[in-house]
This record gives structure tokens, sequence and C-alpha cells, in this order.
């Protein structure tokens, strides 16, 4: 086994390069992935493109591996629960499914964007998430095996996932926490995940509101 497969194999990390946050090809593949004869079913999809609408070949491989991972992530009945959500319920459902597959981005959000809303500064760039890296690779020797290129797709697709997450303001780069209905945070509280509340950028005064409307 060669020396970077066994840094691979030894790291909890992978690289956010496949795909970012496409909200609109999950919602259209979760039906499948929900399907007892779901592996029969996107092996027709990878060859006929009858749903995903996405026209290369290579493309809809390589998305339905990342949202066999997603789905896989998350017990089933969230997403049950997930398509009765508004579609801000949904990015922020989503969202929540990406941070518990790829411990890159949960890496980011924690270190970097929550301390960065906790801070005076609320504007999140891509030097910050290379700051990030760098202490990641000092850490992991994989990590430190990627590609200048490969780090900066990893912050750009990050980037990209908050903003159509609803955390992320397009045009200043300021960070922004998602506001929804209380019942719409019910299952993270339910099932133990309150920490995505704090995820979300709500504050503790917020989520105990949320908490007494339950």
């Amino acid at each position: 086994m060669s020396k970077e497969m066994t840094e691979k194999n030894k790291s909890p990390y992978t690289t956010i390069t496949g795909c970012t946050f496409l909200y609109y090809e999950f919602g259209r593949i979760l039906p499948l992935l929900m399907d007892a004869n779901s592996n029969i079913l996107l092996k027709d999809e990878i060859e006929n493109n009858r749903v995903l609408q996405v026209n290369s070949i290579a493309s809809r491989k390589r998305f339905v591996v990342e949202f066999k991972r997603r789905y896989a992530s998350v017990p089933a009945l969230f997403w049950k629960t997930w398509q009765g959500m508004s579609e801000a319920g949904q990015r922020a459902g989503l969202f929540y499914a990406i941070l518990k597959t790829y411990k890159l981005v949960f890496d980011f959000h924690v270190n970097v964007a929550m301390r960065k809303w906790n801070s005076i500064d609320h504007t999140l760039l891509r030097d910050d998430l290379l700051m990030e890296f760098n202490e990641l690779s000092a850490h992991d020797d994989f990590v430190d095996s990627w590609s200048d290129a490969t780090k900066d797709k990893c912050c750009s697709n990050y980037l990209t996932i908050l903003r159509q997450s609803g955390l992320l303001n397009e045009k200043t780069n300021e960070l922004t926490p998602v506001k929804l209905d209380a019942d719409e945070f019910a299952y993270y509280i339910r099932s133990g995940e309150e920490w995505f509340l704090e995820a979300c950028l709500l504050y503790p005064y917020e989520i105990n509101d949320i908490k007494s409307q339950l």
C-alpha cells in the first residue's frame, strides 16, 4: 500500500470537491434513496438521467455517491420529516446532513464560521478558511498532501454551501443566522442534536425561546 493511501485511510477527512450543496438535485433523488430498491433505481438513474437532469454521466455518478453518503449520515426518519419542511427548513436540514457527512465542513464551520459569528467581525472570507487548512495540515498528513488547487476548491465549495443554506450573504460575505419556525427545529432538539441550532448561528436565548415553544 502506498504512503498516500495509508495516510488517506488513517485520515478522517475527505475533500469536498466532488459536489456542492445541490439542493434541487438532492430533492429530486431523495425518493429513490428512500425506496427499498434504491440501488437498482440509482443505477438506472446514472444510466438514464430520468430525474437528476444532469447531462454528464460522470457527474451523475459522482453526485449519486455523495448523495448516498449524505442520506446515510442521519436516520431515515429524518428524511421523512425533511420532506414536510419549508424550503428554508429543507436547506438547513441538508446542511445538517452535510455537517454530519464531511468532517472538513464540520471543522470549517465550528472552528472558523462559528468563532467569527461570536466575534465582532462577521465577515467570512477564503483566507479565514485557508488559515484553518494550515492548522489541519499540521496535524493530518493526508490533508497536508492536498494541492493548493484542491484546498482552494474546498474553501470555495464550503462558502457556496453556506450561501445556499442561508448562512452567508451573497453580496457582503457576512454570516447570517438561519431563522425557522420552532417546529422546524423540533427534530434536532428532540433527537439530542441541539448543537445544530448553534451551528445555525442562533444565540442561547433564541434556542431557549424555541425550546419553550415545543
